[in-house]
């Protein structure tokens, strides 16, 4: 009798829009940061250092994920979710406070730490609240939220950065925190009986060790020349995987179950979603910059070039089922893939001289076929292990996905200054400053009209080059889908 009056102390309709006020948050901090990121380079002066500013949040994001998980489910949702708050709300204060690039980049760290608990522990929460029936709706709508953040984050971010200033992108996060914070402390009442969950400490430690010695490597391999550290970090790397996979052998809860990894099939649709993941990032991350730095596009308008990807995301989700249903997994995944694949042709054809409304049409495109592979490589990655991994598989697969960004933002971001490098080396007129410069609508008003047409070029050259690397990786992605058909068959 006691344990149903506790359960109907939680407000459940106060706290699912507390949950839906922090998937908006956590859903417009992508896009509104992309948006202000050519003003934030400009004002910083740090263009060849920017994807850290996207891979450090990713990735702090990807490995405390898991973790939190498990905390969760030992010690409560709500004081994870809590701390996940606000470690967030602290990481956005300090970045919206840094006065260069290393600061930023420090203070996203925080802010990742805390975006790691706060979507899978709210979705946990939204469980707890709603019968499976009632649960399905409520994780449409709280998607749905990511449509609504992808419409007004480009709005925002650009009316922040030309009427307040960028920092602004990260102080907006703090009054939504705070009123999340309110509602869940007052609102939400939880039972104290949760599954005693042994934190593997040794196999967390290790998998980190990984992930950062990986994306160090990566970032030091394009803007830096000291061979023994790049040594050093390779060497790490490779000795932290042995090493992991010894001791998640013998770990009594291991935070990844190595024999979910025996299942080619599994470890197909996750690799896809990884690649994909990727290919989103380099879309996103970098069409912001194409806008204000080669058709000179205000910063209000820049981000909306993005906006239709998110839109046919959502429709892309919402006709997956169906489409499986009738075409099968590799059919569909075929003719998705060759979507993406022909956007990203088109962003390798097009002139210099390209429309606003074209680069909206290839967005469009890309959504569907973005939303498509996501939803059905995480449906498919569910399916294909018992149902007591289910919980498990779905955290890996989210994992993966931010992993994969993490880890060709880096790629993305040494293609991209390789050829800055190489298209100043033609142009001994211009300096890394003017790049800097060049990418911000505005400043490079300041610039000589006589140096705009060469920085461009420039940066024209560099852009090409990041969805070159792009293109190979949807090519892979397909290749990696015949494998999984070839596995279907061995099943068989």
């Amino acid at each position: 009798m006691l344990k149903n009056m506790r359960t109907k102390q939680t407000n459940v309709a106060v706290i699912t829009t507390a949950i839906f006020l922090t998937t908006f948050m956590t859903a417009i901090e992508g896009t509104i940061v992309s948006t202000a990121m050519p003003t934030i380079v400009s004002d910083l002066n740090g263009l060849e250092i920017m994807n850290w500013v996207v891979s450090i949040f990713l990735l702090m994001t990807a490995v405390s994920t898991p973790i939190y998980g498990k905390l969760a489910d030992n010690i409560g949702r709500k004081p994870i979710f809590l701390f996940g708050l606000i470690l967030f709300i602290m990481g956005s204060a300090l970045c919206g406070l840094a006065n260069n690039m290393f600061e930023l980049i420090i203070f996203r760290v925080i802010q990742g730490l805390g975006s790691g608990a706060i979507q899978p522990v709210a979705i946990t929460m939204l469980a707890d609240m709603y019968t499976l029936q009632k649960r399905t709706k409520m994780l449409g709508l709280n998607s749905g939220f990511w449509g609504v953040a992808s419409v007004i984050a480009p709005l925002l971010g650009g009316f922040i950065v030309q009427h307040l200033s960028w920092h602004w992108v990260f102080y907006i996060n703090v009054p939504i925190g705070i009123a999340t914070i309110i509602m869940v402390e007052f609102f939400f009442v939880e039972s104290k009986n949760h599954s005693k969950t042994r934190l593997d400490y040794k196999g967390t430690t290790l998998l980190v060790l990984i992930l950062l010695a990986l994306m160090l490597f990566l970032q030091e391999l394009g803007t830096s020349k000291n061979i023994p550290l790049l040594s050093g970090l390779a060497i790490v790397f490779i000795i932290g995987i042995f090493w992991f996979i010894k001791t998640e052998k013998f770990a009594k809860d291991p935070i990844m179950p190595l024999n979910m990894l025996k299942n080619k099939e599994f470890i197909c649709q996750n690799l896809i979603s990884l690649i994909i993941s990727g290919v989103v990032i380099g879309f996103e991350f970098y069409i912001p910059t194409w806008m204000q730095g080669i058709n000179g596009t205000n910063a209000s308008l820049a981000g909306f070039a993005v906006t239709p990807s998110s839109l046919m995301w959502i429709l892309g989700s919402f006709i997956s089922g169906a489409l499986m249903s009738r075409w099968g997994v590799r059919k569909l995944f075929d003719a998705t893939l060759l979507i993406i694949l022909l956007a990203d042709v088109a962003l390798l054809l097009v002139p210099q001289a390209t429309p606003f409304w074209l680069f909206c049409v290839i967005a469009g495109f890309n959504g569907v076929g973005f939303g498509i592979i996501i939803t059905i490589s995480t449906v498919e990655s569910q399916t294909l292990v018992s149902p007591d991994h289910i919980g498990i598989a779905t955290s890996f697969n989210t994992l993966v996905r931010y992993l994969g960004q993490t880890m060709m933002v880096s790629i993305f971001g040494i293609v991209f200054n390789l050829k800055v490098a190489n298209g100043l080396a033609h142009y001994p007129n211009l300096n890394q400053d003017m790049m800097n410069k060049i990418v911000n609508a505005e400043k490079a008003k300041h610039l000589s009209a006589s140096l705009i047409p060469d920085l461009r070029n420039v940066l024209f050259g560099a852009l090409k080059g990041v969805y070159w690397a792009s293109l190979i990786l949807v090519v892979l992605a397909l290749i990696v889908n015949q494998m999984y058909q070839i596995n279907k068959n061995e099943v068989k």
